[in-house]
């Protein structure tokens, strides 16, 4: 199935919790609601037509135009094909619905997002910090994030 195909069939079911595409790129993305990331990654699964049963990649991100966003990169072991999508959110409501109950290994991804970007993945089973300590001051990855002077009574080498 082309990226075309998937990108029509999800518009057609989902209507505008599909965004913006670039369908014709080396990786071809689709931009998904936040609001409805679990429910559309769900079908994504479990409709035989596409069998999205492998994610391969889960990513927190930081755009320029200061929102905080996930990207899924998705492949169908039955069918060979691929595609990507991605999600946004605001860093003042910085929420994506969790997907660990779609696929499992989203499960550690999403706690490396949200530790590192802040990201929090609503519905998520056990979301706490996976890197940095509990009392770690702010999210490292963030474009704006300044490292702390001290951290524990201890200088940053910084």
């Amino acid at each position: 199935m082309t990226a075309q195909e998937i990108y029509d069939n999800l518009k057609a079911k989902f209507g505008d919790a599909v965004g913006e595409a670039k369908l014709d790129a080396l990786q071809p993305w689709i931009a998904i609601s936040e609001t409805r990331t679990r429910e559309i990654c769900q079908f994504l699964r479990d409709e035989p037509t596409f069998a999205f049963d492998y994610l391969s990649c889960l990513s927190g991100m930081d755009y320029p135009d200061g929102k905080l966003g996930v990207v899924y990169h998705l492949f169908s072991m039955t069918h060979r094909h691929k595609i990507v999508l991605r999600t946004m959110c605001t860093r003042e409501h910085p929420h994506i619905q969790s997907v660990s109950a779609v696929w499992g290994t989203a499960n550690w991804h999403e706690r490396e997002a949200y530790d590192m970007f802040g990201i929090v993945f609503d519905e998520h089973p056990d979301l706490r910090r996976i890197l940095c300590g509990d009392d770690y001051p702010g999210y490292p990855l963030r474009k704006d994030f300044k490292v702390p002077e001290f951290y524990n009574g201890m200088k940053v080498p910084y």
